[in-house]
């Protein structure tokens, strides 16, 4: 034996069996625990509660899943949404994984922020499409947020794309006229009240569809659109202006408003009155315009439409430019 090799304690020689046992190198589990001292300033007790935190914390960050099975769990969430709101939520997530070549696979606490807006980019095309696909990728890791899947929603830091409206053209008394003889004309009226409903009332097509004629009251002059209807999930009253009032009285009250494919046949009819191209919700655009011209009335007009307030009415929907004869509308 070397003279000059150091005397070895018993405490030593524990240690080095301790660090043995750890089954890898004496010299690698000696700089961990190095390490761990450091980070306890010296200290034992606190050195150890570290790593004991550190083990906690690398369980939590280990818990995830893919963004297939997130997608999954936020669908499960919404179960009790509208059969169009699942549709348009599970037809999004489909695109993104469809076009985001992995990103089914890939766990939910590895997506960035900076992965979020290239799958944004990626998978939608127009500034309106990638606002919509934004909300519905912020809800699916909004729940994998509260499943303990991820620690922070990534989405929240995407900057949402600008959408710029375009003007939606209000009909004209002519073009309404031509509608409204179409309507009358077409499959004998059996689409003619929910035209109706929607110039004069301002009810947009997808709620006009579930609407029946329990909701329709000729009495009181009142329609009752229900929250499970509404696009915003509220519920509200519409008045029965006399032209509508008139035109819903030459209909068949019996069950639903609109005929079975209700959407095809509303497509079909457009079409006959020379409406080859045509903007979305330009009844209820027609409608707002022509009541404030009338009416004079923001209230009234945010009462009618269920909007919160009056601002969407102020920025988007009413375009006096386009009004002619506004009383003659309503008469």
């Amino acid at each position: 034996m070397n003279t000059q090799q150091q005397h070895i304690t018993r405490e030593e020689l524990a240690a080095l069996e301790i660090l043995k046992s750890t089954g890898v190198g004496v010299l690698a589990a000696a700089q961990v625990a190095s390490a761990a001292l450091k980070v306890g300033r010296g200290r034992v007790k606190r050195a150890m509660k570290c790593v004991a935190l550190g083990e906690e914390e690398l369980k939590r960050q280990e818990k995830t899943v893919s963004f297939e099975k997130a997608v999954a769990a936020a669908l499960d969430v919404r179960k009790d949404r509208r059969a169009r709101t699942q549709c348009d939520f599970r037809y999004v997530c489909r695109r993104f994984m469809k076009r985001c070549r992995g990103l089914a696979s890939r766990r939910v606490r590895s997506i960035s922020t900076d992965d979020c807006a290239r799958y944004i980019h990626e998978a939608f095309d127009t500034p309106s499409q990638r606002a919509k696909a934004r909300r519905i990728l912020s809800a699916v890791f909004g729940t994998a947020c509260k499943r303990g899947w991820c620690s922070e929603n990534p989405v929240a830091k995407v900057e949402p794309p600008r959408v710029v409206e375009k003007r939606i053209e209000i009909l004209k008394p002519k073009e309404i006229e031509k509608l409204l003889q179409v309507a009358a004309e077409y499959e004998g009226g059996r689409c003619l009240a929910a035209v109706g409903l929607m110039l004069y009332a301002g009810i947009r097509p997808h709620e006009v569809a579930r609407l029946t004629w329990e909701q329709v009251d000729l009495e009181s002059n009142s329609i009752c659109i229900l929250p499970q209807h509404s696009k915003t999930g509220g519920a509200r009253m519409v008045t029965i202006q006399p032209p509508l009032a008139r035109l819903l009285k030459t209909c068949l009250p019996i069950g639903r408003i609109c005929p079975a494919q209700w959407l095809k046949h509303w497509r079909a009819l457009r079409v006959r009155a020379g409406f080859d191209r045509w903007q979305p919700d330009v009844l209820r655009h027609t409608f707002a315009s022509y009541h404030l011209r009338h009416f004079k009335d923001y209230s009234a007009l945010q009462y009618e439409t269920g909007h919160r307030d009056s601002s969407l009415l102020r920025t988007r929907y009413v375009d006096m430019r386009g009004v002619e004869a506004a009383a003659l509308f309503w008469r």
